[in-house]
């Protein structure tokens, strides 16, 4: 019996307890979003309300009479949960992707 009313106490305390604060990242909301599709290309940018940034464009590139691949160039930005704000450029191309950043190691 005192087992019951110990549980049935400590289920009340938990059921009573407030619920965490959603993170800045689970109530995000998009506060500016424009894209533009076409048949051999795009682009888009969107910013939200916790500071990411991202915009990026596409291109069909063709090579010859029989490959063609999209060459890709964007960046985005965002904040750690420390706040510092962290930027990466990058390009998806023939040559694979290609990410810059300040805080990305270089390679040889």
């Amino acid at each position: 019996m005192k087992f019951f009313v110990a549980f049935a106490a400590l289920l009340a305390v938990a059921l009573a307890a407030p619920a965490a604060p959603a993170s800045d990242d689970a109530s995000a909301t998009v506060l500016k979003f424009d894209s533009d599709v076409g048949v051999d290309a795009y682009n888009f940018q969107y910013d939200t309300s916790n500071g990411i940034q991202h915009q990026e464009s596409g291109q069909l590139k063709t090579f010859g009479d029989d490959a063609a691949a999209l060459v890709v160039k964007g960046s985005f930005t965002y904040k750690d949960a420390a706040g510092q704000t962290f930027t990466v450029n990058y390009v998806a191309d023939e040559n694979g992707f290609q990410p810059e950043g300040s805080h990305l190691p270089v390679g040889p």
